[in-house]
């Protein structure tokens, strides 16, 4: 697996035709060359962090003008360098004693802290964090169920035989928590939250060696998991995609317009939606961002994920509920495809082809039946009309206007009412026939 930035020697490789760097932990600005630019949306997925003029990248923040930068730089090096002489000295005494009495803080007892940040889960503190350790070996590999961008989760089985999923944060996570009582007040308004499609939070441990948050345990684990094992994806039958749908809108429905303040998950991806034994959804990871990244004005505390995250992100910073409807609407698609559906996104919703007067060329000669996942048979009757209303949905919250979006209320509405009967053979209906009425 590769990571870090792209290496800039590949700008130079003019004649390159086809790249494919998917499923890595590659960050920073693709190179500038035909070669990325004209990549599928398959070929860039599943990375940390790249940015640049490609299908469904955003686009890089670009420096401001280093000349600038370094004549006002010079500027300011000659105005305060003596002065600033005089005052680091100053500043080394004051920061030799507060690294005194941190020393002295940290070798007293940490329990105290650690024990507050737990008492929401009614147990004390110190030994639940000594369970926890104990029941995963100190975070062995062999427990761990899955990684993401804040951290590793863990599968732990506690003395009581309770079992619960425990997300080890990277430490560069937590070293951003500042205000640990903001942080616990916050903990404790998530824990509170009660929604039979969210995954339940139980509280958060901080301590010198590790952080976690811990969580209810799902057991099939994510849907993106069940989707992307032939043989898992073949039980999943349409009755049961429908009805993950349906409970990931209602939870989301939820999260939006049942708590106060509302709550924007940020994140919506078929690997932060788990499925139980009876494959009723169950929405997680709704409150590592809200916990980790609290102030949704920048780049860099927005905690999307590439080939989900709403387009208006590429020119506004402001993250709204709408984001989560867009990404609700790409899971939508995804489970009913079975893959992610990034590239017929980009051609339905290409702003060259889709206008008021003319019809997407794909939209038109593409039928239903031949995007569908291939893998299970198509679906008839009950399940026909499921498919058909839940796709329409999706295209609707796929909008690039994000005011054209409904909200999730209304789709958590549309999706529990009855379904409308087909408005023609279901093998004749074509992605037009959605796309008109989305």
């Amino acid at each position: 697996m590769l990571s870090g930035r792209i290496p800039s020697i590949f700008k130079d490789m003019l004649s390159l035709t086809t790249v494919d760097i998917s499923s890595n932990k590659l960050q920073g600005p693709i190179p500038d060359i035909k070669a990325f630019h004209n990549a599928s949306f398959e070929a860039l997925r599943d990375n940390m962090g790249i940015c640049g003029n490609a299908s469904g990248l955003k686009p890089c923040i670009l420096p401001r003008s280093s000349k600038t930068v370094k004549r006002k730089s010079n500027k300011l090096v000659i105005l305060i360098v003596f002065p600033l002489l005089g005052s680091l000295l100053l500043e080394f005494g004051a920061l030799f004693i507060l690294c005194k009495r941190a020393r002295k803080r940290n070798a007293e007892p940490e329990n105290e802290e650690d024990r507050n940040m737990f008492t929401i889960l009614g147990h004390d503190g110190k030994k639940m964090y000594e369970n926890i350790v104990e029941a995963t070996e100190e975070f062995n590999s062999n427990y761990c169920i899955g990684e993401g961008g804040y951290g590793t989760v863990y599968k732990a089985v506690m003395p009581t035989e309770q079992v619960v999923a425990v997300k080890k944060l990277h430490r560069s996570q937590t070293e951003k928590l500042s205000d640990f009582k903001a942080f616990e007040k916050e903990v404790c308004v998530l824990a509170n939250i009660r929604h039979r499609n969210i995954v339940k939070m139980y509280g958060f441990c901080s301590h010198a060696k590790h952080s976690f948050l811990v969580y209810e345990f799902i057991e099939r684990g994510s849907l993106r998991k069940i989707i992307s094992s032939e043989e898992q994806a073949i039980e999943f039958d349409w009755m049961k995609r429908l009805n993950v749908v349906k409970g990931a809108g209602g939870a989301l429905s939820y999260l939006h317009h049942s708590c106060s303040p509302p709550i924007i998950h940020r994140d919506i991806t078929s690997n932060n939606i788990l499925l139980d034994l009876e494959y009723e959804a169950h929405i997680s990871d709704f409150g590592t961002a809200r916990l980790l990244m609290p102030d949704s004005s920048n780049w860099t505390s927005f905690a999307g994920t590439f080939g989900y995250t709403a387009p208006e992100l590429a020119y506004t910073m402001k993250v709204t509920e709408k984001c989560d409807v867009y990404s609700f609407g790409v899971v939508t698609m995804e489970v009913m495809t079975g893959r992610h559906p990034g590239d017929l996104i980009s051609a339905l919703l290409s702003p060259g082809s889709s206008s008021s007067s003319s019809m997407p060329p794909i939209a038109q000669h593409t039928l239903l039946k031949d995007v569908l996942d291939h893998r299970i048979s198509l679906p008839k009757k009950e399940a026909a009309e499921g498919v058909v209303h839940m796709m329409k949905i999706a295209l609707a919250c796929l909008q690039p206007n994000p005011q054209s979006r409904p909200t999730m209320e209304k789709i958590s509405f549309e999706l529990t009412t009855k379904w409308p009967p087909l408005p023609k053979a279901f093998s004749t209906i074509s992605l037009g026939d959605l796309f008109s009425t989305a």
